[in-house]
C-alpha cells in the first residue's frame, strides 16, 4: 500500500529499493552476456534475489491489512472486496498499460504472442512455464493469486470455526495454505524427473502454483510483529543474524556441503524456496522498526521505493529490448558496454518517474480519496 510520507518506513523503504535494484542489475546481463564468470552469477542471484525479496515484503504488508480486516466482528465479503479493490488500484493500471505496450512493441518488431488473453488474467504461468513474452510478469502472477486466495481462504474458515479466537484461527488459516503450497512442491518433486536448474528455473521457481507460499511467509512475519510487537523489537538483530546465516547458506554453503540440485532434487523442490524466504522474513524486525533516516540516503531511497513498480515494469521488456533493437549489437568494447548500462539505467530511471508521477500516483490519489 502506498503511504504518505508521514506513514513510511524507511527500512521498508530501503528494502524495496533494493529489491529492484538487484533485479535491475540482474537483467544486465542481457548487456554483458560473456562477462566474467563470477559476476555472471552475482548478477544472476542478484535478480533471482530481489524477487523473492519482494515477495516476502509484499506479503509483510498485506498482512497487516488483512490481519486488522479479519479481527472485525462482522469480517464479510465486503472487506475481502475494499481490499482487493484498494490493491486492484495498486497493481493493475500500471500492469495492464505495460501490458499493452508490449504487445504494440512485439507486434511492431513482427513477433506473435500466443495466448496472449492469458496475461489480461495473470494465467500465463499459473501451472505451467511462462512463455517468452513479458518474462518479468510472473511474479505478478503469484502476487496477484495471493491476494486472492489468502482473503477468501480466511472468510471460508472463519464461517467454519466461528468458536475459535480470530488471532488463533488467522495464523492457522496461513499456516494450512503455506503447507497446501508446499505440498505442491512435494507432489513436483515426486513426478519430475528433470534434475536441472534451467529447467527447475522454469518449471517450478517461476510457477504460481509452487510459489505463493513465499508472499505467505511474509504475512505469518506480519501476524508476529502485531501480536509479539515487544519481541518483534527486542530480538530484531537476533533475527537479523539468522537471516544472514540462512542466506549465506543457501548461497555460499550448497556447494560446500555438495547440496546441488543433481543429488539433492527434494532440497531444491521442496525446502531451498521457503527457507530462503524465512530467511529473507528474519531481516523484518530490524528494517520495520527501522521508522526514519536523517542522513543524505533518505531521498535517492525512498524516491527509487516509489517509483519501484514503474521500474519493475518498464526495466526490461519495455526499456531494455527497445534499446537492444535500436543499438544493433556488434563487437562492442567494454567502456561502450557500461555507457550503454549507464544510459540504460538512466532512461529506465526517468520514464518510470514519467509513468509514475503521471499515471501511477494520480490513480492511487483517486484510490485514497474516494
Amino acid at each position: 500500500m502506498m503511504k504518505n510520507e508521514k506513514q513510511r518506513v524507511f527500512g521498508l523503504d530501503l528494502m524495496r529499493a533494493s529489491a529492484i535494484t538487484m533485479v535491475v542489475l540482474g537483467h544486465c546481463l542481457w548487456i554483458f552476456p560473456n562477462g566474467n564468470a563470477t559476476i555472471h552469477q552475482l548478477l544472476l542471484l542478484s535478480g533471482f534475489l530481489g524477487v523473492e525479496v519482494f515477495f516476502v515484503l509484499s506479503g509483510f504488508l498485506i498482512g497487516n491489512i488483512l490481519y486488522q480486516l479479519y479481527q472485525k466482528d462482522d469480517f464479510s465479503i465486503k472487506d475481502i472486496a475494499v481490499f482487493l479493490k484498494r490493491r486492484w488500484f495498486r497493481t493493475l493500471p500500471n500492469y495492464y498499460l505495460v501490458l499493452l505496450i508490449n504487445l504494440a512493441i512485439f507486434t511492431y518488431f513482427g513477433y506473435q504472442v500466443k495466448a496472449s488473453w492469458q496475461y489480461f488474467f495473470f494465467l500465463q504461468n499459473f501451472s505451467s512455464p511462462l512463455l517468452m513474452f513479458f518474462p518479468e510478469s510472473w511474479s505478478l502472477s503469484v502476487e496477484e493469486f495471493a491476494y486472492f486466495v489468502l482473503p477468501f481462504f480466511l472468510l471460508l474458515v472463519a464461517f467454519g470455526f466461528k468458536s475459535v479466537a480470530k488471532r488463533k484461527l488467522y495464523i492457522s488459516s496461513v499456516l494450512v495454505l503455506v503447507l497446501l503450497f508446499i505440498y505442491t512442491k512435494v507432489n513436483y518433486s515426486v513426478n519430475t524427473i528433470e534434475r536441472d536448474m534451467n529447467y527447475w528455473n522454469k518449471t517450478l521457481k517461476a510457477v504460481v502454483i509452487y510459489r505463493v507460499d513465499s508472499i505467505l511467509i511474509g504475512v505469518i512475519a506480519s501476524w508476529i510483529s502485531l501480536n509479539y510487537a515487544r519481541n518483534w523489537l527486542v530480538y530484531r538483530w537476533c533475527f537479523f543474524t539468522l537471516g544472514t546465516i540462512i542466506c549465506l547458506f543457501l548461497f555460499h554453503c550448497l556447494g560446500y556441503f555438495n547440496l546441488l540440485i543433481e543429488e539433492n532434487p527434494f532440497f531444491w523442490n521442496v525446502l531451498y524456496l521457503p527457507l530462503l524466504s524465512i530467511g529473507i522474513a528474519c531481516f523484518l524486525p530490524f528494517l520495520s522498526n527501522w521508522k526514519e533516516e536523517k542522513s543524505f540516503f533518505n531521498r535517492p531511497i525512498t524516491f527509487i521505493s516509489k517509483i519501484s513498480y514503474s521500474i519493475y515494469l518498464l526495466h526490461y521488456s519495455v526499456i531494455l529490448y527497445i534499446m537492444k533493437y535500436v543499438f544493433v549489437e556488434k563487437e562492442d568494447t567494454t567502456s561502450q558496454l557500461f555507457l550503454f548500462t549507464a544510459f540504460y539505467l538512466f532512461t529506465t530511471i526517468l520514464f518510470s518517474s514519467i509513468l509514475y508521477r503521471f499515471y501511477e500516483k494520480p490513480i492511487m490519489d483517486f484510490r485514497d480519496k474516494n
